[in-house]
């Protein structure tokens, strides 16, 4: 039998995530109380990839060849008061103008009307970081004073030097931000900055991450 894999107490607590409800307007929403914190992205920027990795589950989001699948605002609940919000992607969702505003109006709404909403994660491929709906993101975040936390996705795509160098380039970019800030490099393949992510998403969520640590480790 092999040794005991020590896992990160954040993912021991994330893996017990189920999915609760999915919303088309606010209206439809949990109740606004708790901890919640949301998860953005352009369609292609593997926004439910990420999340499946952070959450120790394969399909827990959805995935698809096809960019902008996620149209709902999804909520996956790990306690009766703490959750993750998968937001709906922009950028290649093959859908009518009229349907686009409506996400966006909706959008809009829970990032600025949404008390429990703790912090954001926003995703970004690290070969094209910082595009039109990202600023628009980031703008919102400095507006609100809603703590960011950015991935800069897909980082096993590029050398480590040249990864590097994309994430000092985005941090310079962004200095300056009123609001509080943070980049990584994230990779849902190769696990790389998972770490870095669980110890953010355990600090919004205000996770018990003592009693996880009490509990034994899983074996393989």
């Amino acid at each position: 039998m092999s040794a005991p894999v020590k896992m990160h107490p954040v993912e021991q607590i994330l893996r017990q995530i189920r999915f609760d409800k999915s919303a088309q307007k606010m209206s439809q929403c949990p109740p606004d109380e708790g901890f919640e914190i949301a998860f953005a992205g352009r369609s292609n920027a593997g926004k439910s990839s990420a999340i499946n990795r952070l959450c120790g589950q394969k399909s827990l989001a959805r995935t698809s060849k096809t960019p902008g699948r996620t149209q709902l605002l999804n909520f996956f609940a790990v306690d009766e008061q703490r959750r993750i919000v998968d937001l709906p992607g922009y950028g290649y969702a093959k859908v009518d103008r009229s349907t686009r505003d409506a996400w966006q109006q909706e959008i809009d709404g829970y990032l600025s009307g949404r008390q429990c909403l703790k912090g954001l994660i926003l995703l970004m491929d690290v070969r094209h970081p910082l595009k039109d709906f990202d600023q628009m993101i980031v703008q919102w975040a400095a507006q609100a004073n809603m703590p960011l936390h950015i991935l800069l996705t897909k980082a096993d795509k590029l050398k480590y030097g040249a990864a590097k160098t994309t994430l000092l380039n985005t941090l310079k970019e962004l200095a300056g931000h009123p609001a509080p800030l943070s980049v990584q490099l994230f990779s849902s393949t190769a696990g790389t900055g998972s770490d870095e992510a669980w110890d953010k998403i355990g600090e919004w969520l205000d996770l018990p991450v003592a009693a996880a640590e009490q509990a034994p480790p899983t074996e393989q």
